[in-house]
């Protein structure tokens, strides 16, 4: 499962979210982003920024 946390973009927020592919992590991030954040032009440099703070989420022991 991948993961993405908006506070590695955006500090203080808390939005998240898991999905099984980058694509679909980044289609949400891009929809959170303009609802949330105002944001109208989401440009390739900001997709770039997303997809390099997607991680492997990893089990908590």
């Amino acid at each position: 499962m991948r993961l993405f946390e908006c506070g590695a973009l955006v500090p203080g927020c808390d939005w998240h979210t898991r999905a099984d592919n980058d694509a679909e992590i980044v289609r949400r991030t891009v929809e959170h982003l303009r609802q949330a954040h105002g944001e109208s032009v989401i440009r390739e440099t900001m997709i770039d920024n997303i997809k390099s703070r997607i991680a492997e989420e990893t089990k908590a022991a």
